[in-house]
């Protein structure tokens, strides 16, 4: 099972009207300090924060009116519970979101304030998915992937067909086009569209050090998963494995992925507030982390298409980053 280019068309037009269609933004300061162009895809001003709104929507709208009245159940630790919560009450079904105990603050009351049910839990000692299983058995409810779902793929993908046509508005044509990666949902889908657009644009992913599973999956050839000893200030992108359905795509479209730790992320995030006037949360902030650290040589010249993939920092987070204790 796959995503096509006409697939994320038409969950662009799902959209239209739903979704808000971010702006491509532009900083002299960065192009100076990295000496190419760079636009900036800032989907910290999509609904909810980040991304995951469009894949939710696109999913939830086609979902059946019976379906609807059963409702929806999704795990995550905040921004794809945040989508699902808005979609759902956008579309009139009851939504179950289970949280890790440990998530941001800021996302969990957020979810809440979209009219979710929230079931909390123990990463260390529960399984999100065993939870999400038995609450949909009980309810006959739909569960909603955060990123192995073709669906959902379509609808993050819509942030790629975007992203070429206001470049495109703009005279650009990209040489590139970098996004975090946690799943896979993001840039797989963004991958696709671009290279539906634009086929030769090379399409670069950034992990967490330490959850670097995709990039260590594409040098094996298969899917592998990582067991990390340790947490990262990239919450939204602690995936242990890339998905079933993502992987494949992303051999097929991605030419490297790199990996950044916290100092490198915690620096953009304090750029991304200084420089560009914007907050985003640190696994928002992967791809230009890995910019400002010149973490790809193999970045072909000419204009590159960055995208901002979430704002959601806890305020307390975001002061001790800007305070440089982290």
């Amino acid at each position: 099972m796959s995503v096509t280019f006409a697939d994320i068309e038409a969950a662009a037009g799902r959209l239209a009207g739903h979704a808000v269609e971010t702006p491509l933004i532009e900083s002299p300061a960065l192009n100076d300090r990295l000496g190419r162009r760079v636009l900036i895809k800032p989907e910290t001003l999509q609904r909810v924060g980040a991304f995951k709104f469009r894949g939710a929507f696109n999913r939830l709208s086609q979902l059946s009116a019976d379906e609807r009245t059963r409702g929806v159940v999704a795990f995550s630790s905040g921004n794809h519970a945040q989508g699902v919560a808005l979609a759902a009450r956008l579309l009139g079904m009851p939504a179950l979101i289970v949280m890790p105990s440990d998530a941001p603050s800021v996302k969990v009351e957020a979810t809440r304030s979209y009219g979710a049910e929230i079931r909390l839990y123990d990463r260390m000692t529960e399984s999100r998915e065993a939870i999400a299983a038995a609450i949909a058995a009980k309810r006959g409810a739909v569960i909603v992937p955060a990123f192995d779902d073709p669906h959902i793929i379509a609808g993050q993908g819509t942030a790629g067909l975007e992203l070429v046509r206001q470049a495109r508005a703009r005279g650009a044509e990209f040489a590139a086009v970098l996004t975090p990666v946690g799943g896979g949902g993001l840039i797989a889908g963004v991958s696709t569209a671009v290279k539906g657009l634009s086929p030769e644009t090379k399409i670069f992913g950034v992990e967490p050090a330490g959850y670097d599973d995709t990039l260590r999956s594409l040098r094996a050839g298969e899917r592998i998963g990582v067991k990390p000893a340790f947490r990262t200030l990239c919450d939204a992108l602690e995936s242990p494995a890339p998905g079933e359905i993502t992987f494949p795509m992303v051999q097929k479209n991605v030419s490297d992925i790199a990996a950044v730790d916290d100092a490198e992320v915690a620096e953009a995030v304090r750029y991304a507030a200084a420089t560009l006037k914007l907050v985003v949360e640190p696994g928002g902030a992967a791809g230009l982390a890995a910019l400002l650290a010149g973490k790809f040589a193999n970045l072909p010249d000419g204009p590159a298409g960055l995208v901002l993939s979430g704002g959601n920092i806890d305020p307390d987070l975001l002061a001790r980053i800007l305070r440089r204790e982290i």
